[in-house]
């Protein structure tokens, strides 16, 4: 598991050993300094990008999320905000590569900033070095060391084409680290389209990339789906039927699903917790006339 990943990137890392990357900046620490680095980074991130994409460029990020890209891929603003740290894995990365670029394709809102790191987002993140969609990175070919993706693709419309777009700017043996979530709820930034399997993870990059490892890290066990599913089935009940639930023992709920249909943990749960944790979700459509 988490070791598997560790003895993967000490193979990778060994034949040199990085110092450690500059000190990074909190973010809730904004001031003249910080800006004259972000300066810095767009500076040297501005040789990298294409120049068949319309672009603007603001005093925090280049924007190429057009009204075109915009409507094609479905982006809409959001109070919803992704907000993670970096694991060992990506650390690891950043501190390999404190000389070149890394990607960190769907960023979020990194409260730590690293100068050798290009926050890609959708959003208008203080930490967003580029704003685009992941379908049409507005990158040269071979322009980063490495790539991270973490927890993103199941929320890109067409991850097909991310993963092509990700590994067609990574330079010839750079290294990508990229988790996805397979048993996860629903939950929207702001939109939440694909869950995969390990195989269905391994498929976007295969045709692209030599795939060396997989596995499932310490954040990833399945300990995470039960007791999260749990957790958010629990705390939409109405107080009543959530004691009765939480009173349940494991054996309790290893029955047949039939026999859970009429009970009130089941048929009192609102109807937007079913969408957020279904087991399966139907649609019924018909083609215009």
């Amino acid at each position: 598991m988490l070791w598997a990943f560790k003895k993967l990137a000490r193979k990778l890392f060994r034949r040199s050993r990085p110092e450690a990357p500059p000190a990074p900046v909190l973010l809730s620490q904004i001031d003249e300094s910080f800006r004259r680095r972000k300066a810095e980074k767009l500076r040297r991130i501005r040789p990298l990008l294409r120049t068949d994409m319309p672009c603007q460029q603001t005093e925090l990020f280049y924007d190429y999320l057009t009204d075109e890209l915009r409507e094609a891929f479905h982006i809409v603003d959001t109070a919803n905000v992704s907000r993670h740290g970096y694991d060992e894995i990506s650390q690891s990365l950043i501190a390999q590569h404190r000389n070149g670029l890394i990607l960190d394709c769907g960023a979020g809102s990194r409260s730590v900033y690293h100068d050798n790191v290009v926050n890609f987002e959708i959003c208008a993140y203080e930490s967003t070095d580029v704003r685009g969609v992941g379908e049409r990175l507005p990158f040269r070919d071979g322009a980063f060391d490495a790539a991270v993706s973490l927890n993103v693709l199941e929320h890109v419309r067409d991850p097909f084409a991310c993963a092509r777009e990700i590994a067609r700017t990574m330079k010839p043996g750079a290294v990508l680290y990229c988790v996805v979530p397979f048993l996860q709820s629903l939950h929207g930034y702001p939109h939440h389209y694909y869950n995969m399997t390990h195989q269905g993870l391994r498929s976007l990059f295969e045709r692209d990339l030599l795939i060396e490892k997989q596995d499932v890290i310490h954040s990833g066990l399945p300990i995470w789906t039960l007791t999260s599913l749990l957790q958010r089935w629990a705390g939409a009940l109405p107080l009543a039927a959530r004691i009765r639930f939480q009173n349940m023992r494991v054996g309790d709920l290893m029955d047949n699903p039939l026999t859970y249909l009429h009970r009130s943990f089941v048929t009192r749960l609102p109807v937007e917790m079913n969408f957020e944790l279904a087991s399966t979700t139907a649609l019924i459509a018909r083609k215009a006339a």
